[in-house]
């Protein structure tokens, strides 16, 4: 016969720690009524009760290595489990519920004719404005925004000065500007 009945709370929650499954069943059969009692008090129906009765012995079950002796009784550990579970679940339901009509869940609107359009006539400027720049210029553009590569990288990979590539991406903004106007002013970095 087990003489788990004669151990201590502090004891079981010992053995939940070292994953003993059988010092876990004897702590739920002491508790878990309990903690269901205990909610039903507070308020909670049967049915949230039972569902937050069983979340607090899980987290009795995942946590038992984190209580602490010197802090407080094995009892009042796993009630406040219970208790803040319980708050957790009155939060939980008291949250609006996400509008679906909400502007910000319904989808960008497909561009229009003109936008789709305007957007193609863009892309072509840029790609001729690109095609103008010297053969540096371009590398380095080329390997900042087509590769990914940062300032630093790209210095090392060309086996530039840092300042080189700063200073060649800088000019080649500054010829895609007077190439695409007052339009894209914005888009390209200033000076």
């Amino acid at each position: 016969m087990s003489d788990l009945p004669d151990q201590t709370d502090n004891q079981l929650l010992a053995g939940v720690a070292a994953q003993d499954r059988a010092a876990f069943a004897e702590l739920f059969e002491r508790y878990a009524r309990r903690i269901k009692a205990f909610i039903l008090r507070a308020g909670t129906s049967n049915e949230d009760a039972d569902e937050i009765a069983q979340e607090v012995m899980v987290t009795v079950w995942r946590k038992a290595h984190q209580f602490d002796p010197d802090k407080a009784a094995a009892v009042t550990w796993i009630f406040a489990i219970a208790r803040n579970r319980r708050i957790d679940t009155i939060r939980r339901r008291m949250r609006p519920e996400p509008d679906p009509e909400d502007p910000l869940f319904q989808p960008a609107p497909e561009p229009g004719g003109m936008e789709v359009l305007s957007a193609q006539q863009m892309a072509e400027r840029v790609r001729e404005g690109v095609a103008q720049l010297p053969e540096d210029q371009r590398e380095v553009l080329r390997a900042a925004f087509y590769d990914g590569l940062s300032h630093a990288e790209i210095a090392t990979a060309l086996n530039l000065p840092l300042g080189t590539v700063k200073s060649r991406i800088r000019l080649s903004f500054k010829h895609l500007r007077g190439v695409l106007g007052d339009e894209m002013a914005g888009v390209f970095l200033d000076d």
